[in-house]
């Protein structure tokens, strides 16, 4: 069945080429559709479209779908070309005139673009919570191991002391700068465009402000042709808000690589969170993390994939939309396997105290030598050149005492700071739960 069947059959090669995997993809889609329906009855009810009646029985049908939806027994079978025509042949199956009266003011454009929209809404407030949960947890584990000392490393060579609190508290820190992100993708998903029709709105006197009550929307897309360009917009902010984050979390992927690694050796993983070597017994490989960083790598090109999809598009509906589909959906998904996979992991990683002892590590404290000359009077260039020198000739002695005693006040009030922007962050997006 299709909702703008007129009599008249589609070639197969045809129709299996434009249909694509949206049957499949649908699913996603198909709880949304269901509430957007649900608004779009009771408005057309309360404008006298159709009658309390006819409300009543489209609503008693669209909970049996949400109901079918929740037990898993809903199906697109093939016979339906997507989740919208599944839905309205229901209805009209079992209630008749009811059924065929729902599209009423409504065009498939809008349809799929609120479906859309209250998808990706929902998304993000998932996800977000996801990664505040995670956030807070890598502050934990700061906490945790503040005093723990770490050597920095630029270049790939060993730099100045650190410490796990700065280390665990840096990444934190950038989930909250990543959530900006995702606010504006929750922001742009927040508009209402159903009644906007093909994108030239409706005849009919239908109450916009209405249906966006009853989906939760906090904003009507106002111009109905410009509620038809958040198609692809929306899309495209989300993959941009994923691949924000997926940047943030590729990086720390590779620096527990590295730091699980024998040549470094800082953190530890349990064995039973690691894989083996089908030759070498000794092996336990960090693949969770490795893989995070290669699904993290990809979800980075997802807003190239789809600016390259629809770049050179002009205002109104294109077929090309769909593809977005194909292009965002399973990511999503992938995207929040990837943050429950760290939030299971991270709690587990156990930190090797004392690794900053090694005398390989001497060097690192240079600098600090070089302060507490500063601090007995001399010039830091000429602290700085006695220092070097004493590096190269083989007299440099590291005051390891003096930097240790020093670092824990630099390096770890910026927890609490950053407790409080956590805090801060959840009350101002008290959406993401």
């Amino acid at each position: 069945m299709k909702i703008w069947e007129k009599g008249f059959s589609v070639n197969d090669k045809i129709e299996r080429f434009t249909v694509g995997q949206d049957r499949e993809l649908d699913m996603y889609l198909a709880p949304f559709d269901m509430l957007a329906s649900k608004a779009q009855a009771k408005m057309l009810a309360s404008i006298g479209l159709i009658s309390q009646e006819e409300e009543t029985q489209l609503l008693t049908g669209l909970d049996e779908l949400l109901a079918q939806v929740e037990n898993g027994t809903f199906q697109i079978e093939s016979d339906f070309e997507d989740v919208h025509s599944k839905i309205e042949y229901y209805l009209t199956d079992k209630f008749g005139d009811a059924g065929k009266k729902i599209h009423v003011a409504r065009s498939r454009n809008d349809q799929v673009l609120t479906a859309i929209q209250l998808f990706i809404k929902d998304y993000t407030e998932k996800i977000g919570a996801k990664i505040l949960e995670l956030a807070e947890l890598l502050l934990q584990q700061g906490e945790k191991y503040k005093n723990d000392l770490l050597p920095g490393y630029t270049h790939f060579q060993a730099a100045m002391p650190s410490s796990f609190g700065l280390w665990f508290g840096a990444y934190a820190e950038h989930l909250l700068l990543d959530m900006s992100l995702l606010e504006a993708a929750h922001t742009v998903a927040d508009h209402n465009p159903l009644g906007s029709g093909a994108g030239f709105g409706s005849s009919f006197g239908i109450d916009r402000e209405q249906t966006t009550r009853e989906m939760n929307f906090t904003n009507v897309a106002v111009s109905a042709v410009g509620a038809q360009m958040l198609r692809g917009k929306t899309e495209k902010t989300l993959a941009f808000a994923i691949a924000g984050v997926a940047g943030t979390l590729s990086k720390l992927a590779y620096d527990l690589v590295l730091y699980n690694s024998q040549d470094l050796g800082f953190v530890l993983l349990p064995k039973e969170f690691t894989t083996g070597s089908s030759i070498m017994p000794h092996k336990k490989n960090p693949d969770v993390f490795e893989l995070v960083r290669a699904h993290c790598n990809r979800l980075q090109a997802l807003p190239t994939d789809i600016i390259l999809t629809i770049n050179n598009l002009p205002s109104g509906y294109h077929r090309d939309f769909q593809i977005l589909k194909e292009i965002l959906f399973r990511p999503m998904v992938q995207f929040a396997d990837i943050l429950d996979i760290l939030l299971f992991a991270v709690p587990a990683l156990q930190v090797v105290p004392g690794v900053i002892n090694q005398s390989k590590y001497d060097a690192i404290f240079s600098v600090e030598n070089i302060n507490q000359l500063i601090q007995a009077g001399v010039p830091f260039r000429d602290a700085y050149k006695q220092v070097g020198q004493a590096v190269d000739n083989g007299s440099y002695m590291p005051h390891k005492e003096f930097a240790t005693t020093h670092l824990g006040s630099v390096h770890n009030p910026g927890l609490d700071v950053l407790t409080q922007r956590l805090q801060s962050t959840r009350q101002r997006l008290s959406w993401a739960k």
